[in-house]
């Protein structure tokens, strides 16, 4: 890629790209390598996360991933009210003024880890979607791993683990063919990538792939 393409063709939109994934597949590593590209090739970025991308929101995460326990209906409504007011404070006036952002988990998080790993079912998941967001990823980057492969990675970095991290290996088995399922059903949108693949190798991937998409733009 060459920087005066990739900052020339950008259109007057941004390009919302998500990252999403089991716990330990390896997203939050490769979103911030593509990050370090982009910047160095002068593209405005917005770096953020769900949840906690927001003051409001960083508080929100902290309930969410530290809670002694909550009801899933009430974690579902928590996830989305940190989405909502995301979106309203971050995202969307970054992608009106042209920025590229990549955010770390999104809606598809929602539809694996509440609607299947909680069992609340995809379809509510995507009633609030609509009523309360409605804007989609341009890309989702899916990173997927053996449930087992990503929790050994959780504790070898950290030697702990948060509330949904703890959750039985039934639990991340569900989330996992959620994502899975999603990606059959929208492949226009979602780009599987194979989480236990070298980080360079995958690295390089993502770097063609959203070169090509804002070479687009």
């Amino acid at each position: 890629m060459r920087e005066s393409r990739l900052v020339t063709a950008r259109r007057k939109r941004g390009l919302f790209v998500t990252f999403e994934g089991i716990e330990g597949s390896g997203k939050t590593t490769q979103l911030r390598l593509l990050a370090r590209r982009f910047r160095r090739l002068g593209v405005p970025l917005l770096v953020t996360r769900q949840p906690g991308g927001t003051p409001a929101g960083a508080r929100l995460r902290r309930l969410l991933l530290h809670a002694g326990s909550l009801d899933p209906r009430a974690e579902l409504l928590l996830m989305f009210a940190d989405r909502r007011q995301h979106l309203t404070e971050s995202i969307e006036p970054a992608l009106a003024a042209g920025t590229v952002v990549l955010c770390d988990r999104y809606t598809d998080a929602s539809r694996a880890y509440q609607g299947a790993g909680r069992r609340l079912g995809e379809e509510l998941v995507d009633l609030l979607h609509g009523s309360f967001c409605g804007l989609d990823p341009d890309r989702t980057y899916l990173f997927d791993c053996p449930p087992e492969t990503g929790l050994a990675r959780v504790s070898a970095a950290r030697g702990s683990r948060d509330r949904i991290e703890r959750e039985a290996l039934a639990f991340h088995r569900r989330v996992r063919e959620a994502y899975l399922s999603r990606a059959r059903r929208e492949p226009g949108r979602f780009l599987v990538l194979d989480g236990t693949k070298p980080v360079d190798e995958l690295a390089a991937l993502l770097v063609a792939d959203a070169g090509a998409l804002l070479g687009t733009r």
